[in-house]
């Protein structure tokens, strides 16, 4: 029993030192807990958190402080309280809690209204400011107004205003979604709008801003922005300027929205309208056009153009006997050989049914015209596969020359039609120089 006490007491003490060090490290765990939570409101709060030392120089910025400010290197070495707010009230021996506004100034150097919120930390000698930039909150919003930016978030139609000659630029929220960028991600800027734009489509936009403040004559722009991932949209810019009592340039202010989805309409209703929705050749349309023009660069440079209308042999009969889809099968692949004989200079046109043209220009010889006609006429008579098989048209071709055969566009089509049903009336896999019928 002598020795029964020591044991129990050192026993006792052990217990304690584990309980103690079982408390310290809970302690530990919760504080680190506080600090992880403290760290992740003032990473993700829209407000600017500014932490400052007794003598005014500030300790630290968080995520959107250090956005707010333009201070993206998220040095803060040496940075005071007045870099960021010039005129912000001195900060007594005992600080209280204080709200007031005043001008912010970014790092770039330009100013922006904002509301401070002094927190002071009794017994301690440092403080905390929150800071809410005014410029990008409207506090007197009304319920309509809501709704207004509601509407115009879901139309996609922005509004924006930029102070001429400095790198102030104002967004709606609408507008970051057009730039690919959520509301409040990014501190708009006209630098970082001229980024964002196109780099074929900037140049036109900065003389279009440059004329309208020069000149007073409304902005409308279509233009194309790069997104961050990289992929790109069509945006259309209206606006104009903003003059002050002395009639000099102050600001532009205008809208901008989203026409990505109307340019691409656009470009499928053109397509339709040019194109032979079967093959994607041009139609009669853009053929007549493009010989139009075909003729006026032959009268300036007195060079030739040759026409050549071609109608497939044959082909009634295998679309009436293995039916359209195969019939529509001949046509796409004609009109692939048709475009692999010639040079990409040159046009191949489907007019209708199983008529197509080809319009040569620069040609020096009738025997170039010879050359180009015997290649067609070989790559359209070999044999297609359809269903496991094959099958076989031919063509009848008539060429009409300007200036030798005709002057005219219409005159020129009408001797290459005739030479082509002369030539079909002879046999199959023939061409017919329009020499004949011209006039």
């Amino acid at each position: 029993m002598p020795h029964a006490v020591p044991v129990f007491i050192s026993i006792s003490l052990v217990v304690i030192a584990i309980v103690a060090l079982a408390y310290v490290i809970w302690r530990w765990w919760q504080a680190c807990a506080q600090t992880n939570l403290f760290k992740s409101v003032m990473a993700n709060i829209s407000d600017g958190v500014v932490t400052l030392d007794a003598d005014r120089s500030v300790r630290s910025l968080n995520t959107a402080a250090t956005k707010m400010f333009g201070r993206f290197d998220g040095a803060v070495s040496g940075l005071r309280l007045s870099d960021l707010l010039p005129d912000a009230p001195e900060i007594g021996h005992e600080p209280q809690d204080t709200e007031y506004r005043t001008e912010a100034i970014r790092s770039n150097g330009t100013f922006f209204p904002v509301e401070v919120k002094l927190l002071a930390r009794r017994n301690q000698r440092d403080s905390i400011l929150i800071i809410r930039d005014l410029s990008r909150v409207r506090l007197d919003a009304t319920e309509e107004e809501q709704r207004f930016k509601q509407s115009q978030y879901f139309a996609r139609i922005g509004t924006w205003d930029w102070c001429v000659n400095t790198d102030e630029l104002y967004w709606s929220d609408a507008i970051y979604g057009m730039f690919g960028y959520k509301p409040g991600e990014v501190t708009p800027s006209y630098s970082l709008f001229c980024d964002a734009v196109h780099p074929d489509d900037r140049e036109r936009v900065r003389q279009g801003e440059i004329r309208c403040v020069e000149t007073g004559e409304n902005h409308d722009e279509e233009y194309r922005v790069v997104w961050p991932d990289g992929s790109i949209r069509w945006l259309r810019e209206t606006g104009n300027i903003i003059k002050d009592e002395n009639g000099d340039a102050l600001k532009m202010m205008g809208v901008v929205r989203d026409i990505t989805e109307e340019r691409a309409e656009a470009d499928q209703i053109r397509e339709l309208a040019f194109n032979d929705p079967l093959t994607r050749l041009p139609n009669r349309i853009i053929f007549e056009d493009r010989l139009s023009k075909a003729i006026d660069r032959a009268k300036r440079h007195k060079t030739r153009v040759a026409l050549i209308f071609i109608d497939l042999d044959g082909f009634k009969q295998i679309n009436d006997e293995l039916g359209h889809v195969a019939g529509d099968c001949i046509l796409i692949e004609t009109g692939k050989r048709l475009q692999n004989a010639v040079r990409a200079s040159d046009t191949v046109a489907r007019i209708g049914g199983d008529e197509f043209t080809v319009i040569l220009e620069d040609l020096d010889t009738d025997a170039e015209v010879h050359r180009v006609a015997d290649k067609i006429l070989h790559a359209v008579s070999e044999p297609l596969r359809h269903d496991g098989g094959t099958c076989q048209v031919g063509a009848s071709l008539g060429v009409s020359i300007y200036p030798e055969h005709a002057r005219t566009l219409d005159t020129l089509i009408h001797i290459a039609d005739q030479a082509m049903y002369a030539a079909k009336a002879k046999g199959t896999n023939l061409c017919q120089i329009g020499q004949e019928f011209a006039n």
